[in-house]
């Protein structure tokens, strides 16, 4: 299979009670149930097997993302990403090897749901290196404490997970350290000029900066008038809707308006933006909603 699985899930953006309680409800396959169904979608590309075999799973995704519980990002996201890796499980599941989907698809779940953590769990990476992620799962879920380890317990987690203390030092100060805010708390005292916005020079009021931003803001006018007056007037409603009118059009609401299909209004969209280049050379690449 080439094409990847596109199937419509129940939705997190309710309540995720809800969801849950919905994902449990579907009961697991059996293994010939299983077999056949991957073997429908293996030789027919059958999305019906397919959707049969995510959906019969939602509910192992949800087992383990509670297992990432305290990384202080929300069970729905964690889900959101599992459901991903599931689907690409299931695109992936080989019948014939004869193990479960279960077993085949902790793999990819884990996988989404570690890459989601790693990059929203602080503002800079924390682990970046294929070593440095495992290291980074391993001591978190064998740390007993917040508490610094001692060298005993840092031999110890060295040994088992074939690492140098040296690095169970490295990644233990990353786990501790906090992000630091660019501006400074409200709270903070007037002496307290440790945020980084105390040490960039403001240049807010400076006349040459005030005057450039005037200069700016006329170019950019004059650019986006010539470029709007470039297109059609089709394409000039669709663009001035969706994003220079208060409240803006939603793609449906243009598609009723010209008789299309959203992902029409969206081509005409993106062709359009397309001619503006030239007109607005800081123009950078718009994606619509």
């Amino acid at each position: 299979m080439s094409k990847a699985i596109n199937i419509n899930l129940p939705s997190l953006a309710g309540s995720l009670e809800n969801y849950i309680l919905s994902a449990n409800q579907v009961p697991m396959l059996s293994f010939e149930k299983e077999q056949e169904l991957a073997k429908k979608l293996i030789n027919n590309n059958d999305l019906d097997a397919a959707r049969q075999l995510v959906m019969s799973h939602l509910k192992f995704v949800v087992k383990i993302a509670r297992g990432y519980d305290g990384y202080g990002l929300s069970l729905s996201d964690l889900i959101q990403e599992g459901n991903v890796g599931l689907m690409q499980a299931v695109k992936r599941f080989n019948p014939e090897k004869g193990v479960r989907l279960a077993a085949f698809a902790a793999y990819w779940i884990k996988s989404c749901m570690h890459e989601f953590i790693l990059k929203n769990w602080r503002i800079v990476k924390i682990a970046t290196t294929k070593a440095q992620r495992k290291l980074f799962f391993n001591l978190r879920s064998v740390k007993k404490s917040l508490g610094w380890l001692n060298s005993a317990e840092k031999s110890v987690i060295a040994n088992d997970l074939g690492v140098a203390n040296k690095d169970i030092e490295t990644m233990e100060q990353r786990l501790v350290a906090s992000d630091l805010t660019f501006e400074r708390a409200l709270s903070d005292s007037d002496d307290a000029q440790n945020a980084p916005e105390e040490l960039i020079e403001d240049y807010t009021f400076e006349p040459s900066a005030i005057n450039e931003k005037i200069e700016n803001r006329d170019l950019a006018q004059d650019g986006l008038k010539n470029a709007l007056l470039n297109l059609d007037g089709r394409s000039r409603d669709i663009v001035v809707s969706r994003w220079l009118r208060d409240p803006k059009n939603t793609l449906a609401e243009l598609a009723d308006r010209y008789r299309v299909s959203a992902e029409r209004i969206r081509q005409l969209e993106k062709s359009a933006f397309e001619e503006m280049k030239p007109y607005l050379p800081q123009m950078g690449d718009i994606k619509s909603n």
